[in-house]
């Protein structure tokens, strides 16, 4: 059996030394479920995420990648309505076709107006060839403006609470990785949210801290967390295994969800099997892998390491 030039959910091209023996192929299903927050509904602890399905030649071959992974008993789905222009929600829609109800599926519209977000919601359902999204998402949010521009009459959150009243989703939410305060400041601008999505990850501590200032708060109130950047677009490899960064992610208190955007099937199976053996780390295991993951030659820090921060 041939060594793979991968590591737990690692890109291809890091030192192969960092590999070891090829791992046993995975065993379909087994993937522990969480109740997501206060919405009572229980999803899977790990996500398959769309921002990568770009790494695919092409739409066919992602839908494969969403299928395949269907197979292995992966149930939470994560899209959104920018991502490869439009043909993540593409593959999705064609690899999950025959088993919408069986899966979590969500996507994101990065409209701030009601009526772009409308735009936005149909092309995402007409593309996901379903009749209504498990979460629909306000995408990467970033400033204080834009907050006032989702509030303000004729703002997005318009089309967001109508949708949820129709049917149209079933959770709202909303995501981001540049600002902590700003996140912090959308939690608090509106007592009805389902969930959030934030960068989690062992480095995060280091530089504008979500961890310290947006998650709490989010935990407070009882929302459903989603962590990306569990990697750190695989930079964290310098210095980490990547089940040690998923372990981290999903000890964290507060997260239910981590999103992985593993492109490649192998990297999907080796966070199957990190999710499947999971155990939550210790606080001394956790400030282990806070000081390891900013330390050593070679590693990133700070702006260099999290460019999706603000400066």
């Amino acid at each position: 059996m041939k060594r793979r030039l991968f590591v737990g959910g690692a890109f291809a091209g890091l030192p192969i030394h960092l590999a070891s023996a090829a791992p046993q192929a995975v065993k379909a299903g087994g993937i522990p479920v969480t109740t997501l927050g206060k919405t009572g509904l229980k999803v899977s602890v790990i996500a398959q995420g769309g921002a990568r399905m770009d790494l695919h030649p092409t739409v066919a071959a992602a839908a494969e990648h969403v299928r395949r992974m269907y197979d292995l008993g992966l149930t939470y789905f994560d899209c959104a309505r920018m991502y490869w222009q439009g043909r993540s929600e593409e593959a999705y829609g064609i690899g999950l076709q025959g088993v919408r109800n069986d899966v979590f599926l969500t996507s994101k519209s990065a409209q701030r107006t009601a009526k772009g977000a409308q735009t936005d919601l149909e092309t995402s359902l007409r593309l996901l060839k379903t009749d209504h999204l498990d979460l629909w998402q306000m995408h990467d949010l970033r400033t204080q403006n834009e907050i006032d521009a989702i509030f303000a009459p004729g703002g997005a959150m318009e089309t967001f609470e109508a949708a949820k009243k129709a049917g149209k989703c079933r959770l709202i939410g909303f995501t981001g990785h540049f600002d902590p305060a700003t996140h912090a400041a959308m939690l608090k601008a509106y007592n009805k949210w389902d969930t959030v999505m934030m960068p989690v990850h062992a480095a995060d501590h280091a530089y504008l801290s979500f961890e310290k200032t947006a998650l709490p708060v989010a935990k407070e109130m009882g929302i459903g967390v989603q962590a990306i950047k569990i990697f750190a677009k695989a930079n964290l490899l310098r210095s980490l295994s990547a089940t040690e960064c998923l372990r981290y992610a999903l000890s964290q208190p507060g997260v239910h969800v981590a999103i992985c955007g593993a492109g490649t099937q192998g990297q999907m199976e080796d966070n199957i099997r990190t999710a499947q053996g999971f155990k939550p780390m210790a606080a001394e295991e956790l400030a282990a892998t806070q000081k390891k993951a900013v330390t050593g030659a070679g590693v990133y820090t700070g702006p260099t390491l999290e460019y999706w921060k603000k400066a």
